[in-house]
């Protein structure tokens, strides 16, 4: 290990020690994919393609186990994604690398077992936004990430991309104001120009910016 990956280790354990009361407790398919992406991120040239694999075999396993996917897909969803933010603060860093990555998977997971995808695209975001906003890292590059990786998703299942864009930007912005205004602001900014092609879609649920702000 280098002297930058002890440092941010320690640093990890530290936000780790201070937000242990905040953090919520993650679920088994929460504590898969933290154990999954720790490793991955450790080692983190082209990792992308493997923790989009782990997340995906986890979500769809676990939405099978249930036995109920249209109840649990919220719940493993969010579940997956606080277990990818504590994977990265466990190494230190990585989180945005991540995030798309993981944002993909949970869409192709709930895709393979015929659950909603469209909910699972804004929970994902949301989920993503507000895990950011707990641990400090950049709200509106995370957003971004996280609706990237649910267009991949989409484009790779043949599934209607524009909804599950327009499902993950309403799920960011959501997450976003119960962040604060500043939070909002970031997120719409980075989500402008989401995906080629989808600027239209995603510029129809973005707020628009107030006139007296100059553009």
């Amino acid at each position: 290990m280098t002297e930058h990956e002890e440092t941010g280790t320690v640093a990890a354990g530290s936000l780790a020690s201070a937000g242990a009361g905040a953090r919520q407790a993650l679920g088994t398919a929460g504590t898969t994919v933290k154990d999954g992406i720790v490793q991955s991120l450790r080692g983190i040239d082209e990792i992308e393609t493997e923790i989009v694999n782990l997340v995906r075999n986890t979500v769809a396993n676990a939405l099978r186990a249930t036995g109920s996917v249209a109840n649990e897909t919220v719940t493993v969803s969010r579940d997956v994604v606080n277990g990818a933010i504590s994977a990265a603060e466990e190494v230190g860093g990585g989180l945005v690398s991540a995030v798309r990555a993981v944002a993909k998977g949970v869409v192709l997971g709930v895709a393979d077992v015929g659950g909603d995808v469209v909910r699972a695209a804004s929970e994902t975001a949301s989920a993503a936004v507000l895990a950011a906003g707990r641990v400090g890292a950049d709200v509106g590059l995370v957003a971004k990430r996280a609706v990237d990786g649910v267009v991949d998703a989409g484009r790779e299942t043949g599934g209607n991309v524009a909804q599950l864009a327009k499902a993950a930007t309403q799920g960011a912005m959501e997450a976003a104001g119960s962040i604060g205004t500043a939070a909002v602001a970031t997120v719409r900014e980075f989500l402008i120009g989401v995906a080629e092609g989808l600027k239209d879609v995603v510029g129809a649920v973005l707020p628009k910016p107030r006139q007296s702000a100059g553009a």
